[in-house]
This record gives C-alpha cells, sequence and structure tokens, in this order.
C-alpha cells in the first residue's frame, strides 16, 4: 500500500509541472513575439519616414528646375507629382526680401518672394537640432548664383527647434539671384549686367493630391542706364521670434553683395532686371 500510495502522488505532480510549464513557456514566447513586432514595426515605418526624407531632396531639386522652366514664359505650366506617406510640401510665403541698389540708392528696387518646403515631422525622422546641409547648387560662396548655367533657386534641408509652425526636417527650394554678364563691342560699346529672380506666390490649394504646379503668371524687365554700382542685400522679414526663418535658418553665405561693374573701357554699363511671378498651387489635377 505504501508503495502503491507514493506511487500515486508521484504521478500528480508530473501531471502539473508540464501544464505550468506550457502556460510560462507560451507567454514568454507571446512577450518576446509582441516586443519583437512592436520593434519592428517601428523600424519599418522609420525606414518609411527616411525614405520620405531622402526623395524629398531629388523632389525638391527637380521643383528648382522647374521654377526655372517656367518663370520666363508668361502661361507656362509645370506639374510635379510626389508621393510620402508623412511629408507634406507648402509654401511659405513673403519670406525673404531682396533689395536690389544701383548707383548708391539712386533706382533701388526691393522685391519680396516665397519659398517651398517639404516638411517632415522630426516625430518621424530627425537628424540633429541644428543640422544643415546644402543640396543645389554646389556652388555657394556668394549670394548671387552666376554664369549660364546657374539656378534661380537654392536647395537645402535643414533641421531647427523650437519653431512656432512646428518641429520639422525640411528641404527648402529658396529663389535667388542669377547673374549674366555680357558685352556688345560694337559701335554702343555697351556692357550689360542682367539678373533673374522668380517672385513665387500662393495660388490655390484643394489638397486633392500630392502635386505641384507651377505657373508664369507675368514678366517684368526693369532697365537702368550708365549704371556705376550695384548692390544685392536679402531681408528675412519673419526672421524675429517665434518664426525664427532667420539668417541661420537659411544660411546663405553672404547676405548683402557688391556686382563688380567696370568702370572704363565701356561706354554705358546698363543692368537689366528681370522679375518673374510664379503661382504655386497644390493638390491640382492637370
Amino acid at each position: 500500500m505504501v508503495l502503491f500510495k507514493v506511487h500515486k502522488k508521484c504521478s500528480g505532480k508530473r501531471g502539473i509541472s508540464p501544464a505550468i510549464s506550457s502556460v510560462i513557456m507560451t507567454g514568454a514566447i507571446v512577450a518576446i513575439l509582441s516586443v519583437t513586432l512592436i520593434f519592428a514595426n517601428n523600424l519599418l515605418w522609420s525606414r518609411v519616414a527616411e525614405g520620405d526624407f531622402d526623395s524629398s531632396k531629388q523632389l525638391m531639386h527637380t521643383v528648382g528646375l522647374q521654377i526655372d522652366d517656367v518663370a520666363w514664359t508668361v502661361g507656362r505650366t509645370e506639374t510635379i507629382r510626389y508621393a510620402s506617406q508623412y511629408g507634406e510640401v507648402v509654401l511659405e510665403p513673403s519670406i525673404l526680401n531682396y533689395t536690389v541698389t544701383v548707383n548708391d540708392g539712386q533706382e533701388e528696387y526691393e522685391v519680396s518672394t516665397g519659398a517651398l518646403m517639404f516638411n517632415l515631422p522630426t516625430s518621424r525622422h530627425s537628424i540633429t537640432n541644428g543640422y544643415w546641409e546644402n543640396i543645389f547648387p554646389s556652388q555657394n560662396e556668394s549670394l548671387t548664383l552666376k554664369g549660364t548655367s546657374a539656378p534661380v533657386v537654392r536647395v537645402f534641408a535643414v533641421e531647427r527647434m523650437p519653431m512656432s509652425d512646428g518641429s520639422y526636417i525640411r528641404v527648402v527650394v529658396a529663389p535667388s539671384v542669377r547673374v549674366l554678364y555680357s558685352s556688345i563691342n560694337s559701335s554702343e560699346n555697351t556692357y550689360y549686367i542682367r539678373m533673374y529672380l522668380p517672385v513665387l506666390t500662393a495660388g490655390e490649394a484643394p489638397r486633392l493630391s500630392q502635386s505641384i504646379t507651377l505657373t508664369g503668371e507675368s514678366f517684368a524687365a526693369n532697365t537702368v542706364n550708365d549704371v556705376e554700382s550695384i548692390s544685392v542685400t536679402v531681408g528675412f522679414p519673419k526672421g524675429a521670434s517665434p518664426e525664427n526663418f532667420d539668417s541661420d535658418f537659411f544660411n546663405f553665405p553672404y547676405n548683402s553683395e557688391d556686382i563688380p561693374v567696370p568702370t572704363s573701357g565701356y561706354a554705358n554699363v546698363v543692368l537689366e532686371l528681370y522679375l518673374s511671378e510664379v503661382s504655386v498651387e497644390f493638390g491640382l489635377n492637370y
């Protein structure tokens, strides 16, 4: 009887232990899988956000080139479509003020323009506060951009916090002044300094799709003869706190520049300043 009772008691213990072990193992596996799934999901979506940011650099580079294409032909329209999970392109109106001063203030032209920004929340993708990267063009040594192949915009990426409109890492398209030099060595003996600046203004924004439509709205040419000096300066009307779209945000090489003007050898030095209004519309389907 003793042996029988001992055998029965041991049999009961062996029947309970595997069940408890199975429950513990199952719970542990479920917990591990849950943590793994959360980690994998976060990693996946962080990669998506990182891909959005990398793609936005090429997107805004393309937008900058398209601005140059439409700016100098009234009525010309280009639409750029994009796909982003978290980011969005916006226009910050009247964010840059350019002033062209001729002959020590005898002639002065003040122009205000907006800038395009691809905004990606830092909650989705962040590099570091204070990050700044020049994307286009590679030349970044002066306020104006010079040469026949020079663009009329700068493209750069910036992360700066805090800012009143939210915490974003941004890819910015900022209009810039392009300068060309040419001379006519005929009887006129004239030297030309030509400046080009697109002015970005807000159009419609129904937000029906992720697209940017650029349209050349108007074109104006301003001519000044007998030029002896030219200077270009840029101001930041939204640079005061809390917006902080200031000089440090744009990080131009200089905020002012004197344009070289020949002092001899020419009968006349002419400045031709070309301004084009380009409307920016979002979400339109053309």
